[in-house]
């Protein structure tokens, strides 16, 4: 930053520090965010839809054969964005936001503030089966993070103007601002206070405003709600919720068996090459797989099942409803796969648009098969299905269920489907939730220890930073030094009662604690007999700071009843953690975070 811009901002924050409350400020930085980030998604939407413009329109026609090569010219595209203008790793959006709030204080890079808006496009505008939602939500929460940083905002108000974005970002994709708080303190896992609440209101507004103005009230799903919720229809929305649990398992499941296998893959070259082969035959036999899907969702809900059907390379028209039913039995099944396969290969994008492409699938054909058979007394309303078959998915796969029933209300433009919502949406989570603890979003974070949730204990102890109660003022010393030695040299010059046992490596080989030589430490008889290898000890517990998160730390204490325990990196003695000083630094922290 040029010193002129320094000072400009310097005067600024006198400015502010001298007419404006800390609170007052954040409302005002608020708007800002929702402004940007309501740009940042008009840019990420506008040019994916002119990508897929010029492909499928004015370039080459409506030839399907050209689905095959798309999907590799497009991740080949990114790949070399990512690996020649950036040249840094691009992280999934959404998974990179709640690492950056977990373990980097709320700090996001400024490269994430464009680096999707120059990998998004071309990933789902070229074919890749992923969503935009997953990176304006990442590009927003980084226009976020680097304003607050600008302004000197503190790690809180940084979280909030982070979680503030992501709801600015969603409320401008969907126009629907109340679903887009929700989904904030759902993903981001922020308290629901008035305090936070307002800035999250601000920030939505003014992205919705901002989409209002560029866009007009075009909108992504096209629909008004026609059908009312039948009492007698119960049985089925049940039905639905069990439905959407099992396939939101089956979605979690595979779309990580698929990054696992092309994980094991050592060069990016080749995850390229085999998903966006495997990528473009998929897409050439089954052409609705092709980007977001809100295409073939709109059809859907509008009744156009023929529409969806009809995009096959085969050119088969039919009026079999049971070819219909396994036809979009097979989108279900392979969406899942397309999208799992597009992240593998090195595409860029987000999972929410696909969660609602199957789920409105799943819906649509749960009351296609129903009507078929001819089992119910009235015929299930299709679009109404599809619409709960949504808000089922988005509750299973993303554990959102509040988001889902708030989305689905606020675009069909009324509540006339929010008992039938609830059920499926509240089935759906449960089932989901007790076979796949964490969300999509968060699994690979809650594994490690390091995911930010609504339990407060454990965001205080993942908030912690462990290098700040780590204690180095011990007196190490080596197996083969004598009593002698240790009772001049040690002893008496260390305040402490703890002796780490290194090797001349540095490598911990255990403790002698004071107690272990007390009795013997003025025998000067065995001074030059008895060596600190014969009194030398295993420690209660080892701290292994690559891997210990302070949720481990706090439990090997209180497994060990120990009050000093030694921490050890890549093998090597690094200090000691006290209990008092550990539960000091909690108790600032949980101030800290309370405020």
């Amino acid at each position: 930053m040029s010193p002129q811009k320094k000072n400009l901002i310097t005067k600024f924050l006198i400015w502010k520090y001298k007419h404006l409350s800390n609170q007052q400020f954040i409302y005002v930085v608020s708007i800002l965010i929702g402004l940007l980030s309501g740009l940042a998604a008009m840019v990420i939407k506008n040019a994916t839809h002119l990508i897929q413009g010029l492909l499928k329109g004015k370039l080459v026609l409506n030839d399907t054969a050209f689905y095959f090569v798309f999907p590799l010219i497009g991740l080949l595209l990114t790949h070399l964005i990512i690996k020649y203008f950036l040249k840094q790793k691009v992280s999934h959006g959404i998974p990179a936001t709640l690492h950056a709030i977990s373990k980097r204080k709320g700090i996001m890079k400024r490269f994430q503030m464009y680096s999707s808006i120059l990998t998004a496009p071309i990933t789902v505008g070229f074919g890749g089966s992923v969503g935009l939602e997953g990176p304006t939500v990442a590009t927003s929460a980084s226009i976020g993070s680097n304003v607050s940083r600008l302004f000197h905002l503190n790690q809180n108000s940084r979280t909030l103007l982070i979680g503030a974005a992501a709801a600015a970002a969603m409320s401008s994709i969907f126009k629907a601002p109340i679903a887009a708080i929700v989904f904030a303190v759902e993903i981001f896992s922020l308290d629901l206070t008035l305090v936070s609440l307002i800035p999250l209101l601000l920030a939505s507004v003014s992205a919705i405003l901002t989409s209002y103005f560029f866009l007009g009230d075009d909108s992504i799903l096209h629909f008004q709600l026609k059908d009312k919720f039948i009492l007698i229809d119960t049985g089925y929305y049940i039905l639905l919720g069990l439905s959407c649990g099992l396939i939101s398992i089956y979605f979690s499941k595979v779309y990580f068996a698929i990054g696992r296998f092309f994980g094991g893959f050592k060069k990016p070259i080749h995850s390229l090459l085999i998903g966006g082969l495997g990528l473009g035959v998929l897409l050439y036999f089954i052409p609705p797989l092709y980007g977001e899907g809100f295409q073939t969702i709109n059809k859907l809900l509008n009744g156009n099942v023929e529409g969806v059907f009809n995009q096959n390379i085969f050119q088969v028209v039919t009026e079999n409803q049971w070819v219909i039913i396994l036809f979009l039995i097979g989108l279900v099944v392979f969406k899942v796969v397309a999208t799992a396969i597009t992240f593998g290969a090195g595409g860029v994008g987000g999972v929410f648009a696909p969660s609602l492409f199957t789920g409105s699938v799943a819906g649509f054909v749960f009351a296609l098969f129903f009507n078929t058979l001819g089992v119910s007394e009235h015929q299930l309303s299709l679009s109404n299905f599809s619409l709960v078959g949504m808000a089922g998915l988005m509750a299973g796969v993303l554990h959102a269920p509040l988001t889902a029933i708030f989305l689905i209300a606020e675009i069909t433009s009324g509540h006339e489907l929010f008992i039938p919502l609830m059920i499926t949406a509240a089935i759906s989570f449960l089932i989901t939730k007790k076979y796949i603890p964490f969300n999509i979003y968060a699994l690979e974070l809650a594994k490690k220890g390091e995911l930010i949730t609504h339990d407060k204990d454990q965001n205080v102890l993942l908030l912690m930073d462990i290098d700040k109660i780590i204690e180095t003022n011990f007196i190490p010393l080596q197996p083969d030094m004598k009593l002698g030695y240790v009772a001049k040299h040690a002893v008496a010059k260390s305040s402490r009662n703890n002796f780490p046992v290194v090797n001349e490596q540095n490598e911990f080989l255990g403790v002698l604690l004071l107690d272990d030589i007390r009795s013997i430490m003025f025998d000067q008889n065995l001074y030059e007999t008895v060596s600190v290898r014969d009194l030398m000890h295993n420690s209660a517990a080892v701290i292994f700071y690559e891997t210990d998160s302070m949720k481990v730390v706090v439990k090997k204490f209180q497994d060990s009843s120990a009050w000093n325990l030694p921490i050890v990196k890549d093998g090597k003695y690094l200090g000691f953690i006290s209990k008092s000083r550990l539960l000091t630094a909690y108790r600032r922290k949980l101030i800290e975070v309370t405020n």
